[in-house]
């Protein structure tokens, strides 16, 4: 959202990037954008989604804005229904599938009430876009609504990139996201008991915390496992440049999985870093045009091990990747995809002067 908000300006808009404010939350750092955060009494569960977008409702309802952008399925309706009331320009920004995450998949009744939000608001919308070709053509399909393909991938690193000969000095695995099911972190605890001289960093917390820690410490590995909590952007830069190895792994627990194109891998790249990630349809896509990574079909701990411990112990290989992941660089980054942002938007603005031309 940074990096989307901070292009908006460059190019002339004035932006306002509306979150919630929790009780763990840092303080606000200084944007050339405006922030507004909203607290909420809960903070998860069904009825935290009615407070927010009510809460996000009223909000929009009394802020001077032309365009809301709602990112996700979960603050749509409060975007969708103040800017048809208002008679302004709702966007949707998709960064999942919302419908076909793990926590909604495996509660049918959450999943047709999200169902629901998505068939009553995304037909009606003009303006859309997503992360990866396979999730517009699947939203052309359900939805009937055409989006835009802009994806989520970081800024340019300039970092001169050091490769370390230094075989006494420990390895660093590192998982950055949230804690939450479905993203193979079960299994990447469990495979540090197969992985020798390395740690495994986890940068983020989430709906697992708790049983990630426990899950260490029942398997021995705690001395193995650095759990980082919540980190800054700017922390995580750092902690990613020290990384040895990324991981992006996903269960295929529902089609939003199946159809993801993180950003941490991009992440990964950016930082010369070669990954592990599963073997999708988006990420072999990215694989057969730079060969930056190994994908993996089995998602068990000793499998993983086993391409964990081929990256650390291959040098040619690993440096390979390292090779490729600095020629990707150069064409995945936001310098490039932020054309494509600001294009799309300033055809919406276009659209707007020439409505107001007209009155």
């Amino acid at each position: 959202m940074i990096r989307i908000c901070t292009s908006l300006v460059k190019a002339g808009f004035e932006v306002t990037l509306v979150g919630r404010e929790r009780d763990f939350s840092k303080a606000l750092t200084a944007q050339s954008f405006q922030q507004k955060r909203l607290r909420c009494f809960l903070n998860q569960g069904k009825f935290f989604y009615i407070e927010y977008n009510l809460r996000l409702f009223f909000y929009l309802l009394f802020a001077k804005f032309d365009l809301v952008c709602s990112i996700d399925l979960d603050t749509i309706l409060a975007g969708f229904y103040s800017s048809k009331i208002r008679n302004k320009i709702c966007i949707y920004d998709a960064h999942e599938y919302f419908t076909e995450v793990p926590e909604v998949v495996e509660r049918p009744n959450i999943q047709r009430i999200w169902q629901w939000v998505a068939n009553r608001t995304i037909p009606n919308l003009k303006y859309c876009y997503t992360v990866c070709e396979s999730l517009a053509v699947v939203f052309k399909q359900e939805y009937g609504t055409t989006f835009e393909v802009i994806r989520n991938v970081p800024f340019k690193v300039e970092n001169e990139f050091v490769l370390s000969n230094n075989s006494s000095q420990k390895s660093i695995i590192l998982y950055q996201g949230v804690l939450n099911d479905g993203r193979g972190l079960e299994e990447a605890i469990g495979a540090m008991q197969y992985v020798e001289n390395a740690e495994l960093w986890l940068a983020g917390e989430g709906d697992l915390s708790k049983e990630l820690r426990q899950l260490a410490i029942d398997l021995k590995v705690e001395s193995k496992v650095n759990f980082l909590g919540y980190i800054t952007p700017i922390e995580l830069k750092k902690v990613t440049q020290q990384a040895t190895i990324g991981l992006n792994l996903l269960q295929n627990k529902g089609l939003n999985y199946y159809y993801s194109l993180a950003n941490k891998a991009f992440d990964y790249i950016q930082n010369g870093k070669p990954s592990i990630n599963m073997k999708f349809p988006e990420y072999e896509r990215l694989n057969t045009q730079f060969n930056t990574f190994i994908l993996i079909e089995n998602l068990q701990p000793k499998a993983l091990a086993k391409a964990i411990n081929e990256l650390l112990t291959d040098k040619n290989l690993y440096k390979q990747f390292h090779q490729n992941c600095l020629i990707a660089k150069e064409v995945l980054n936001w310098e490039n995809e932020e054309e494509k942002l600001i294009a799309f938007y300033e055809g919406i603005r276009k659209s707007i002067i020439e409505k107001r031309d007209l009155c």
